[in-house]
């Protein structure tokens, strides 16, 4: 009987120690270089590099908007390369806007190791290249977080009043996340890179959507509906029945988007 005891807190602490040095892994699933824009049907691209402040360079594409559109500058979640975004893009190109599509250090080809920090030193990276590079101000600027990326846009809408701040399929921390899947472990304490989301929006003063599949199989739905509770006026909630948590373009959430921040 202790023979058994043993095993199982030796597997316990085991299986703690593979989680707490390898949840960076399990949290950024980094990805090599995308094709050329025009593969994925993107005209009059220009492909950047933004250099941050520690010095990573990372790869960008940049849609200048036509005349009185606003900019979106978009950042994607923890998966695949900055193409797999372009049919997201396309869509409010089209309409005239502007798109600054930034890729994370660690993807899309760009090297440095991704973390909560180093996210956010990113994000400033695109903001500083518009400061720098266009006439528009930060009225003119729609902050779009997907997924992970919405941790990203929340922590840079709390200092700043954009146009409006755009979250699909957002979570309330990763700490929740986690706990769900690995309930038996004390994450308070071992998680590296929190994204607490809830502990945040409610400083948020730009205008606010927030889009969620009802069926989401990644983060639950549920984490949607408590931030937008905590969340200030003027606000907007699109849930989606049908919809999982990477099929909401399939639904049209763009036209939703384009309206609330026009």
């Amino acid at each position: 009987m202790i023979k058994y005891i043993i095993s199982a807190i030796f597997i316990y602490f085991f299986i703690g120690f593979l989680l707490f040095f390898f949840q960076r892994k399990i949290l950024f699933n980094k990805s090599g270089l995308p094709l050329p824009p025009l593969n994925y049907g993107l005209k009059d691209i220009k492909i950047l590099n933004l250099i941050t402040e520690d010095n990573i360079n990372l790869l960008a594409w940049y849609s200048k908007p036509k005349e009185s559109k606003p900019i979106l500058i978009y950042f994607h979640g923890n998966s695949f390369d900055i193409g797999e975004r372009s049919y997201r893009i396309k869509r409010y190109i089209d309409e005239g806007w502007g798109v600054l599509l930034v890729s994370w250090r660690g993807f899309s080809g760009n090297l440095g190791e991704p973390s909560e920090k180093n996210l956010y030193i990113d994000a400033k990276s695109a903001l500083k290249w518009i400061k720098n590079n266009t006439n528009y101000l930060y009225k003119d600027i729609v902050i779009y977080g997907e997924s992970l990326g919405t941790g990203v846009a929340v922590e840079l809408s709390i200092n700043q009043e954009f146009r409006s701040v755009i979250l699909e399929a957002p979570f309330t921390s990763i700490y929740d996340i986690a706990k769900k899947k690995y309930p038996f472990y004390p994450l308070k304490f071992l998680i590296l890179d929190k994204f607490d989301n809830y502990s945040k929006i409610h400083k948020i003063k730009s205008p606010i959507m927030i889009i969620s599949g009802k069926k989401d199989e990644v983060v639950p739905h549920h984490h949607s509906e408590i931030l937008f509770s905590r969340a200030n006026q003027p606000k907007k909630c699109v849930f989606i029945d049908e919809a999982m948590h990477n099929n909401l373009y399939d639904f049209g959430i763009d036209k939703k988007v384009i309206e609330f921040s026009s």
